[in-house]
């Protein structure tokens, strides 16, 4: 009787995980993207000048909505404008706000809230991050690392939310994408302030996405593991792909219903392996990895450090 039990058992478990497998498949290869035009006209991205944000605001522009970059370098900010504009998409306007994420005091965030207010939003990419210039030790971090990391990681995307929701709700209509982290999955030890702030990242917009969803507004976090931008410092590889790869695939999850998303595949298949593995199992395998970066990171941090003696 037992036997049967567990035989019926392991019978249904199998069945759900190859529906969830199938499901998998279908939303990253075979289903279609919505069109983003369609929940307003301006898009609103922060971080926008280098890497996974400047992606993000050249592919919806392509797609026809007007962006409104945000970033802290000026120069850079005008060099993303040109380029949008330059590509003379039909109906795209820009406009870009000089703003510094770790520092996003009222001030600022009033200065913000000013130009976007009257826009009407349809999707808020919150790109804006940082990291740990490599993996560290808590204690070893300083104590402006940590306040920028959490104003960064946390207060750009809480505030900028709240600047945005409200429009949305009388729209009746919108997408807020969050970039989280595949660390805030998981512990992520020499990360830990990082990877709990990505984990902030993941349970905002689970509550948010819940809240809203009767709306009609999508709150989605996207957790890749790398990507070859400036923050990852990594190469592109056949498991590392470049800024415009990885967001080619997650337009295609603007405005679903999926909360919690990885849209390239290895970092989808990366993820359910490291999530299923018992906690201690995952915890020494983060722990291998980051201890072999930060070896590296402290070789080229005491390089730098002995040049700059010499040139003294």
């Amino acid at each position: 009787m037992i036997v049967l039990i567990a035989a019926i058992v392991g019978g249904i478990f199998s069945v759900i995980f190859i529906l969830e497998a199938l499901i998998s498949f279908y939303k990253t290869f075979l289903r279609q993207g919505k069109n983003p035009k369609k929940l307003g006209k301006w898009a609103v991205v922060t971080g926008a000048t280098d890497g996974i944000g400047k992606s993000y605001a050249m592919a919806l522009a392509k797609r026809g909505m007007s962006i409104v970059l945000i970033s802290r370098t000026e120069e850079k900010l005008k060099a993303v404008d040109k380029e949008i504009n330059d590509k003379a998409y039909a109906g795209v306007e820009t406009k870009f706000i000089v703003c510094d994420y770790s520092n996003f005091d009222e001030k600022a965030r009033d200065r913000v809230s000013k130009v976007i207010k009257n826009l009407e939003v349809g999707v808020l990419v919150n790109n804006v991050g940082v990291s740990y210039p490599f993996p560290k030790f808590f204690h070893e971090l300083t104590d402006e690392m940590v306040y920028n990391l959490m104003e960064m990681n946390i207060s750009s995307t809480t505030w900028m939310t709240r600047m945005v929701i409200e429009g949305m709700v009388d729209r009746k209509r919108g997408a807020i994408i969050n970039i989280s982290s595949a660390s805030g999955l998981f512990a992520s030890p020499l990360l830990s302030q990082y990877s709990a702030s990505k984990a902030y990242i993941e349970k905002f917009s689970r509550g948010l996405s819940a809240e809203y969803a009767s709306k009609n507004i999508t709150v989605q976090c996207q957790t890749p593991f790398w990507v070859a931008t400036k923050l990852a410092k990594m190469r592109k590889s056949f498991t590392v792909p470049t800024p415009d790869h990885y967001v080619s695939l997650s337009m295609k999850w603007i405005g679903h219903s999926d909360v919690v998303v990885s849209p390239f595949w290895f970092h989808q298949l990366l993820g359910t392996v490291m999530c299923a593995l018992p906690s201690f199992v995952a915890d020494k395998i983060a722990l291998s990895i980051h201890m072999s970066i930060r070896k590296k990171g402290m070789k080229k941090e005491a390089m730098k450090k002995q040049a700059n003696q010499k040139q003294e």
